[in-house]
């Protein structure tokens, strides 16, 4: 993996090799800054920039109607998901953004099969939706804990690659992004969540017993990682220690594939051509 290179191709952090092979995750470094211009100033201001850019492409994705979006951010607890809606998607319209953030399944949800939640879930023609965790909580926390056997994990892995390609064959742009931050930056940040009074809603006693199953879970989503990056959803590993490169990354990736549909507005009503208005 690199690890400083400036407009480094976006493959150096998708996933790739043979199906169902480990992504060797520990040899990513999470302070890496691939989309770096080697200014954090002038990084902000395109972020900035990238932010009002999809606002407007929103609009004309919103009035296309061809396509729909689903962008899933995955992470530890810290990695950055909520930053990342407020900072990349924060300007564009709450009538065609959507964030669904993923809690502990209810009693309901339970009652089914663990995708019925989320396909209820995904966007409709138009919309741009954004999953603050995701269905691959469902080859975490329970592989990590021992609820499932690995049988069961491989399963599942099938599960959700067929989910997807449905999701891709009838209209949806998947992009899987997994937020890839430190075991050292996540114990500050997890410190300031306790220092600062403004931020204490934000800590749960349960973190701390999640902490103590770092190893466990990096080596789980290692083992997602290689076995649901596929041609149709690719993941991305997003080196998250900076704040503001995680947004620069994501922010230039959405645009870059909003930009890639070649997005229209439908044609005018014939009704509207020399209509004046009283």
């Amino acid at each position: 993996m690199p690890e400083k290179q400036a407009d480094a191709p976006l493959s150096a952090w998708q996933p790739r090799g043979k199906a169902g092979k480990p992504f060797p995750l520990a040899a990513c470094d999470p302070s890496a800054k691939p989309f770096s211009s080697g200014d954090k100033l002038q990084d902000k201001a395109r972020v900035e920039a990238l932010a009002m850019e999809l606002d407007g492409l929103q609009d004309i994705f919103f009035a296309d109607k061809r396509f729909k979006l689903l962008v899933v951010l995955q992470g530890t607890d810290t990695s950055g998901k909520d930053g990342t809606v407020r900072g990349v998607f924060g300007r564009t319209s709450p009538l065609g953004v959507h964030t669904v953030g993923w809690k502990a399944p209810t009693e309901e949800e339970r009652a089914h099969d663990y995708l019925w939640r989320i396909h209820q879930k995904c966007p409709g023609a138009g919309e741009m939706v954004v999953f603050n965790r995701s269905h691959y909580e469902d080859v975490l926390v329970p592989v990590v804990n021992g609820w499932i056997t690995p049988e069961q994990t491989q399963q599942r892995y099938q599960h959700i690659n067929d989910f997807e390609r449905l999701l891709t064959e009838t209209g949806t742009v998947v992009l899987k992004f997994l937020l890839h931050i430190s075991a050292d930056e996540q114990r500050e940040r997890l410190q300031e969540r306790i220092d600062d009074p403004t931020k204490n809603w934000k800590f749960s006693t349960g973190d701390v017993e999640v902490r103590k199953q770092w190893e466990a879970y990096q080596t789980a989503s290692s083992a997602l990682l290689g076995a649901t990056s596929t041609a149709w959803a690719p993941w991305t590993v997003v080196p998250a220690n900076s704040k503001t490169h995680r947004n620069l990354m994501i922010a230039t990736v959405v645009r870059d594939t909003l930009k890639q549909l070649k997005l229209r507005y439908p044609p005018a009503d014939p009704a509207l051509k020399g209509l004046k208005i009283a």
